[in-house]
């Protein structure tokens, strides 16, 4: 079975694709990048994954482009939401990468963070699925959580603070 995983970084990438292999699937990831504020983040996180991709012999799709300013008209006056709209786009572009590379299912490293909202992502994931036809496969990847940041730190990874938008840059940061 094939599936596509949504990477949004290589640190959270390394439990999902161990998993993953162990249960047989022939997997291939997908790099989402209009989130990530700013440019230097996203070319400092897609290095990282390039490097960790070819150390584990990991095919990733990179997006082309970088339209900060799309994904920025979308979330504002919807600040308090933006995750939802943030969540549904990156899956829905991955669903849609997944249905035109003929992929069983799609997925995302989202489900390994305690950080993020995992009954919203696999609501989005499974609602998207249903409509593009290409089904989403949810894990609860958090198991892996402790072993994931170990495995980061051991290996030098470049290891972010946030989530990746402009607004989670703030939250971090700005006290």
């Amino acid at each position: 079975m094939k599936i596509l995983l949504h990477v949004c970084c290589a640190p959270c990438s390394i439990y999902p694709i161990r998993l993953l292999r162990e249960e047989g699937f022939d997997l291939m990831g997908f790099f989402y990048k209009h989130n990530i504020h700013p440019y230097t983040e996203c070319l400092k996180r897609q290095e990282t994954l390039e490097m960790y991709a070819e150390t584990e012999n990991f095919r990733v799709i990179y997006q082309d482009g970088y339209e900060l300013e799309e994904f920025i008209r979308n979330v504002v006056f919807r600040e308090s939401n933006r995750c939802a709209y943030c969540y549904h786009d990156r899956l829905r572009s991955t669903a849609l990468m997944a249905k035109r590379g003929k992929f069983d299912y799609f997925t995302t490293t989202l489900l390994y963070s305690k950080f993020q909202k995992h009954e919203m992502i696999k609501e989005i994931g499974e609602s998207l699925g249903k409509k593009i036809g290409v089904r989403f496969l949810y894990r609860d990847f958090r198991a892996g959580w402790k072993q994931g940041i170990e495995e980061s730190k051991r290996l030098g990874m470049y290891r972010q603070q946030y989530c990746g938008c402009i607004y989670s840059e703030k939250q971090r940061f700005f006290k």
